[in-house]
């Protein structure tokens, strides 16, 4: 995929810039914005000519079919700044893929590739000075599409917005996890959407992890719908066990995310001659690794936390501890590949692409 930008943007400049007043020290995971963000409109069946404007809000009709309806799908992205000041983008053609699919399900219009990664391109290419150097800081991206067409009929919107935002952010650490296997809630179901990254996915996962929250767990494992016996996600996160000295992972299906963080962590594990199965974890699999010594890890994956070790988990109103372990293979995998994508260990997989 090229990064040679032919795209004609609209660009309006802002008067001056707020990086001054950001204390890069001191961040809230995605509560800062930078000082431009990038909309293209889609109207009367085609993309109109995407603009690069000064980050602010914007108006929009109360009938608007993302407030009734809920087509509006996302995407988590990261730049990454090496020590020689280029900045960098980890698999970025993954995410577009992954957007357009999601737009697909979400019977939304797909986003041109020119748009997309251009687009990208330009605005990070402004951005530049938002992207710190040094392991743990990025410039998250986060790619959106919501239906801005009016009306309260139930069919799809006429008009949509795609916008791409951007945020700096710090390592994403969340201390020490349990999880709360779910027994009765779902994340998703087959036939549904659960392998879009649509906003409803995750809003759907709130009420369920506040009460795992307020029984003092961290996030939920999710099951399956059918059975609540497969182990399928970790709060908004791919989740790997470790068992004795194998990996296993859900299989992405219409449940499951097809995660970039996940298929990266499984090449570099294979890469590196550590055994991957992905098939579907019983819940009573767990159980049994824990009485007889063979669960050693428990792990999710995803893009703000890249690895997040889990120490415990609750099934049935029983508490299971996990060992503590010297050779942690997740700690192990987020190291080979943050370093991958701070330029600071060879790309041997090509996953990196200049700014």
């Amino acid at each position: 995929m090229s990064l040679n930008s032919t795209l004609d943007i609209d660009i309006v400049r802002a008067n001056s810039s707020k990086i001054n007043t950001v204390d890069f020290e001191n961040l809230t995971f995605g509560n800062v914005f930078t000082d431009y963000m990038l909309v293209c409109d889609f109207k009367e069946g085609t993309w109109q000519k995407p603009s690069i404007k000064p980050y602010e809000p914007f108006l929009i009709d109360p009938s608007a079919k993302v407030f009734h309806y809920g087509q509006a799908i996302f995407e988590g992205m990261k730049a990454y700044k090496d020590e020689n000041d280029d900045v960098w983008l980890f698999r970025p053609e993954e995410n577009f893929y992954r957007f357009n699919k999601s737009a697909v399900r979400m019977a939304m219009p797909e986003v041109p590739e020119n748009v997309f990664i251009e687009g990208l391109k330009t605005i990070l290419t402004m951005e530049k000075e938002w992207v710190k150097k040094g392991l743990g800081n990025t410039l998250y991206i986060r790619p959106f599409m919501i239906a801005i067409g009016s009306g309260v009929i139930a069919q799809p919107s006429s008009q949509y917005r795609f916008m791409i935002i951007l945020s700096p952010a710090r390592s994403y650490y969340s201390g020490e996890v349990k999880v709360l296997i779910a027994e009765h809630y779902s994340r998703a179901a087959n036939g549904g959407i659960g392998a879009a990254k649509a906003a409803g996915n995750y809003s759907a996962q709130f009420y369920p992890t506040k009460l795992a929250n307020d029984q003092g767990f961290q996030q939920i494992i999710w099951t399956d719908d059918a059975t609540h016996t497969k182990l399928e996600e970790a709060g908004t996160m791919n989740v790997f066990f470790r068992i004795n000295d194998t990996l296993y992972t859900a299989p992405t299906s219409e449940r499951i995310l097809d995660g970039i963080t996940r298929k990266s962590l499984i090449d570099i594990a294979k890469r590196d001659g550590i055994k991957v199965e992905e098939r579907s974890v019983l819940v009573s699999e767990l159980i049994e690794g824990i009485k007889d010594g063979s669960l050693k890890e428990i792990f999710g994956a995803g893009t703000a936390a890249v690895v997040n070790p889990i120490i415990g988990f609750s099934y049935q109103d029983t508490y299971y501890e996990l060992p503590k372990i010297e050779d942690s293979i997740a700690l192990q995998l987020k190291e080979k590949l943050t370093k991958i994508q701070y330029k600071l260990a060879e790309d041997t997989f090509g996953w990196t692409v200049k700014i």
